[in-house]
This record gives structure tokens, sequence and C-alpha cells, in this order.
């Protein structure tokens, strides 16, 4: 049965339902959750459980766990597990951020007539490009995009988190945008002076994400540059990376402090002074990206080397003025600009524009605030204690 709200009642409960995202996740809790519950609805983040205990809470937003098998097919058993929890959860509004959440909120509406609203973070369509032959590449994302385009018909709305997104869904009036850009955070930026340059990397990282380009560019930067990785490897090549930099000699150069939460990992940016984001050509997503590592080094104050070919990346970087644009497949071009910002005057100008664009044209307020926009359409708020719309009154018996 729906939580729904009713006259002076509770306000309506939203279950943000994930099926791989972690329980403090920036966008699904940190940011979407965040906004809707200072905005005031009751929100829980049904997510899987990882491998150290998850809060109890986290941005106002409750964290409620739930076990999952490991790779793609405990991932497909867990679609009836995770359809009846949500169900069970009694929410107004079930948002689901990936394609088998998604499914999962449309079986368990169907018993319980919540609302469905689907996150897109990424080009799904593409997703299995690097597992299928060529020839048959073509028909996989085919197939992908009908499926998706079939979930969406079943949704009360459609939530993009990145330009370029909204194609693969069936009707365009059902999607909203609301772009992964940068939440105010507690960071003082960096302050640049003369010396040893220090390269910062945050986030997931491997081959894709340009581990090795990093390594190669590092040997070509000048002497006493310093690279630190704030993140996880999630490709398995940990390893590798580490024979890698022992090979080129970099193993001291190289500090890896591992995944930190999103405040620490921040403060940890700010030590730095330049940031890195090295996605790899050829993968859909990547042309696509619009990385959270983005917004993290503008607000830190540092300026940003990235791909030259990722579109929604090259765009934020080319209006707010702060980074260069590289071939990041090439670690000489990195190199190159590594030495362009080794002067401390450049990188404090490039730093200070982008931080004031992480607070303003690419800030998260306007965001938030079209999110909770369309919550106000799906699930409207109780009125206030006392409080009588002439709407509601018109509705009560005399």
């Amino acid at each position: 049965m729906i939580d729904s709200a009713g006259l002076g009642g509770r306000a309506p409960l939203v279950c943000m339902l994930s099926a791989a995202h972690p329980p403090a996740d920036v966008r699904v809790v940190a940011k979407e959750g965040a906004a809707l519950a200072e905005a005031g609805w009751r929100v829980m983040h049904l997510c899987p459980q990882g491998t150290t205990p998850a809060p109890t809470a986290h941005a106002g937003v409750s964290i409620c766990t739930y076990r999952r098998g490991g790779g793609w097919r405990g991932r497909v058993a867990n679609i009836p597990v995770l359809a009846r929890r949500a169900a069970e959860s009694g929410a107004a509004v079930l948002h689901a951020s990936e394609p088998d959440a998604w499914l999962a909120a449309i079986l368990a509406a169907r018993r319980t007539g919540a609302r469905v609203v689907l996150d897109v973070h990424e080009h799904y369509p593409s997703r299995l490009d690097n597992r299928l032959p060529a020839p048959l590449r073509p028909l996989g994302r085919t197939l992908i995009r009908a499926a998706c385009r079939a979930m969406s018909r079943h949704a009360d709305a459609v939530v993009v988190a990145k330009d370029g997104l909204d194609g693969d869904f069936a009707d365009p009036l059902r999607i909203t945008p609301v772009r992964n850009y940068a939440t105010p955070a507690k960071v003082s930026p960096r302050r640049h002076a003369p010396g040893p340059l220090t390269l910062v990397h945050l986030g997931a990282l491997g081959r894709t994400r340009g581990s090795v380009e990093m390594l190669e560019a590092l040997a070509l930067c000048p002497p006493g540059t310093r690279l630190d990785l704030v993140g996880r490897f999630t490709d398995g090549s940990e390893d590798a990376f580490r024979a890698h930099a022992a090979v080129l000699g970099l193993s001291r150069a190289v500090t890896r402090p591992g995944w930190m939460p999103h405040e620490a990992a921040l403060a940890r940016a700010a030590t730095a002074d330049i940031g890195l984001v090295l996605f790899q050509p050829g993968i859909e997503n990547h042309r696509l990206a619009l990385p959270h590592k983005l917004f993290d080094c503008m607000l830190a104050g540092l300026p940003v080397i990235a791909p030259a070919f990722a579109e929604e990346v090259a765009a934020v970087i080319r209006e707010a003025g702060c980074g260069i644009l590289v071939d990041t497949a090439d670690p000489a071009a990195v190199a190159s600009a590594v030495c362009r910002l080794a002067d401390p005057v450049l990188r404090a100008e490039l730093g200070a524009a982008g931080r004031a664009a992480a607070l303003g044209r690419f800030g998260w307020a306007a965001e938030a605030a079209r999110l909770v926009a369309l919550y106000r359409r799906l699930a409207p708020l109780p009125p206030a204690r006392g409080i009588v719309s002439h709407t509601t009154a018109e509705a009560l018996p005399a």
C-alpha cells in the first residue's frame, strides 16, 4: 500500500532503488536524495550491502541495504527480490538508478500503484560493445535501445544525468534533465605556488580511464612530478599498474590513498596542483561522460586536463575556461599539458575560473530545483498543519 500524503499527514516516501550503487552514492544520495529530503519528502535508499557496514542514514536519506549475488547473474536473480522489497517499502515514488532496478521498480509499481522514475546515468545501448564482436554491436545497441524505450513507456518520468541520453527513451515529454553538476562542498581551494607538481585522479580507475597513459605521461614530466590516486581500481588492473610503475621507475612517485569519503577526497584534491580526467576514446559512455571528478577538481580550484573527444566534458572546460583539452590516448600530449601548467599564475587563473563555474553556471542548485519541481507533480507534499488549500477545502464536505 502506498504511503501517500494526506491532509496534514506525513510526507510521501521516495524509495531510491539501486541494483549496484553504494549506500552513500554521490548522485543518488548526496545529490538527488538530499535535495528531495531537504524539500520535505521522506527518502530512503534501498541498495546492495557493501563490504563495509553501511550508515543508517546519509545526507538526510535513510539507508536500507540488502544482500545481492555477484556478477550479472546475481543482478538478474536479484530483480524479483528487489521488486518485492520496493513494493514492501510503501513508497509513493520508486526512483530507480540502473536498468535492472528500472524493471524491479516497474514490477513493484504494478502491485502498489507507485509512481516510477527511471534515472539514466549512462548510455546503456553501448554497454555491450566491448563484449560483442564488431558485426553484432549494431544489433546489440538496437535491442538494448528497444528495451529502454519499452521500460520508459511504463514510467511516469525519465531523469537524465547528462545531455545526449534522451534519444533512447520513448516520450520526450517525460524526460527531465538533472545533470551531474557540482554540489557545494566545504573545501579550501588550492593556493597555487611554484614547485614540483602533483597530479590527482579521483574516483574509479582502470585501463579505459587512462591508468596506463597516466603513468607513461608521468614518466615524461619533469623530475619531482607526483601522481595521487584517490579511489579504487575497478577493472582488476591494479597489480599490472603497480608492475608498470616499477618498470618505469615511478613507484615512489605514485601515492594510492584509496577510496575516501567525498569531503575527504575533495580536501585531498585541494592539496594537488592539476586534476586528471583521462577517459580513453572508443567508448560511447566516455564520449558522453559528465563525471563527478571533473566538478570536484573544479571545486578544489584545480585546472583540469581532459579528453578533447568527450563532448560533455569538453563543453564544460571550454565554457568555464578551466583546463586543457588533449588527446588522452597520447601520453606525450598529456605530459605537454602538464608542462604548460607548470606556471602557477596560469594554474591559479584556470583553477579560479573552474571553481567559480562549479559554484555558479555548473552548480547543482538549478538541477536540484528541476528535480524537486518534477516531484511536486508526481507526489505532492501535504499542506502544512493548520493550512488548508483552496483546492482541498473545496473537496471537503460542508
